[in-house]
């Protein structure tokens, strides 16, 4: 019998964030062990508490959250992903992680997961700022590097515009962190 997968979910600062609650219950429901991280920004718009109900787990809010393990908890998660998702995934999120910056418990799981490990991004922003150049650049560089990129929906902003920029429905990207994960259920070890 094999695990079930681990899905670590990287909620950043969008007002989009209320939407990733939704996201970790369908992940759950669909066979996931998910671990979130909220990141400081992502904790103006949501508590843990409902990722933390949803997903059985404990929540990461900070970089030097220990679980009471010798191996530092980011490590411990990178080392268990199977999938890294980001969602809402923010322009500014989007620009560290391009960079490779390792300033917050997100970014370094995201420096730390296996080589291979699928990595899903889910942007949300105002449309400009989707289009502006630096953060195309950005997506493209984490495209290069393996990165997919889910969205942005186009229609009406939290900003007031309308657009693109819109995270995509968490229905469509659960259905694809479940079907990404099903091509590569013949690749995860077995722990028995």
């Amino acid at each position: 019998m094999s695990r079930p997968p681990n899905v670590v979910l990287g909620v950043t600062g969008s007002i989009a964030a209320h939407r990733a609650v939704d996201l970790t219950s369908l992940l759950v429901k669909g066979g996931c062990v998910v671990r979130v991280i909220l990141t400081v920004d992502a904790q103006r718009f949501v508590t843990r508490l409902p990722f933390q109900t949803l997903s059985r787990n404990p929540v990461i809010t900070d970089l030097y959250d220990e679980d009471g393990g010798w191996k530092p908890s980011h490590i411990a998660v990178a080392d268990e992903a199977d999938l890294l998702l980001v969602a809402p995934a923010t322009a500014h999120t989007l620009a560290r992680l391009a960079l490779g910056m390792a300033d917050d418990a997100l970014a370094c799981v995201a420096l730390a997961v296996t080589p291979g490990t699928p990595v899903l991004l889910a942007p949300a922003m105002n449309g400009k700022m989707w289009l502006h150049a630096a953060t195309q650049h950005n997506a493209a560089l984490l495209r290069e590097r393996g990165a997919e990129f889910l969205g942005p929906d186009e229609g009406m902003l939290s900003c007031g515009y309308e657009g693109v920029g819109r995270l995509w429905p968490v229905d469509r990207i659960a259905a694809r962190v479940l079907e990404v994960l099903a091509g590569r259920a013949d690749t995860r070890p077995d722990p028995s």
